[in-house]
């Protein structure tokens, strides 16, 4: 099955480069079989991964940026491929 986990945070306004670069720079405890990362308005970025895992495996996430780089908590969410 593949899993797809979705991570989205929103930086500080005018740090969304910053945001984005810290995200592109962090290592996973595995290596996903593939890994996007994406920016938005608003200063937001996005980062998908995609495991060959069981929808409710325990998998390693990109952790919380620094309080001071976003404007509010991550959000994160889990799908599987229909």
């Amino acid at each position: 099955m593949t899993v797809a986990l979705m991570w989205e945070a929103r930086a500080v306004e005018g740090r969304g480069e910053e945001l984005l670069s810290w995200a592109k720079g962090q290592v996973l405890e595995r290596e996903p079989e593939r890994i996007e990362t994406f920016r938005a308005p608003q200063d937001r970025v996005l980062v998908i991964t995609w495991w060959d895992a069981a929808y409710d495996a325990d998998l390693p996430e990109l952790p919380e940026p620094d309080g001071e780089l976003v404007k509010r908590a991550v959000h994160r969410w889990r799908f599987e491929a229909a």
